[in-house]
């Protein structure tokens, strides 16, 4: 994670002012109660612990496809798809695809369709899978941010 930048750039993406932090899901939800089992006790999983008040952006980075027919979504509890709008069928996931929103994209999009959302009272970031399993794949989630109110931080869960 790197924290406290006032300006940074990696790979061209320019995040002045904003900080980072990535975590990377592994679903398995074929073993019981653990991530992507959408019935157990690995869902919702826990992707970023906000403190205070935040403005963030997030995105997810398939690395590996899912597998597994459920439906995805990431948000906060009460909330659940707010920050990235659910997936009808996760299998629609594939290796190098970035999800924004309800249709993931291959391998390319422009940096601008990141919405800001304001995470007000410490509300973490978790990810939903329902109606089925998720028994495989992959997905980086990274997320940049801002503090908004004095205590405001955002670390991966």
């Amino acid at each position: 994670m790197t924290r406290d930048v006032q300006s940074m750039s990696q790979n061209n993406l320019s995040v002045t002012g904003w900080n980072r932090a990535e975590k990377t899901i592994t679903f398995a939800g074929g073993t019981t109660n653990a991530t992507g089992d959408h019935d157990g006790t690995g869902d919702p999983f826990s992707i970023f612990t906000v403190t205070g008040t935040v403005i963030a952006k997030i995105v997810g980075i398939c690395s590996t496809s899912i597998v597994g027919a459920g439906t995805i979504e990431v948000g906060i509890a009460g909330n659940t798809a707010g920050l990235l709008a659910q997936v009808a069928d996760a299998e629609d996931i594939d290796a190098g695809d970035i999800w924004h929103d309800a249709t993931v994209d291959k391998g390319i999009e422009l940096s601008s369709v990141l919405l800001e959302n304001i995470i007000a009272n410490g509300a973490d970031i978790i990810g939903t899978v329902g109606t089925a399993n998720m028994t495989a794949g992959v997905i980086k989630f990274i997320c940049l941010w801002k503090p908004l109110s004095a205590d405001g931080d955002l670390v991966a869960a």
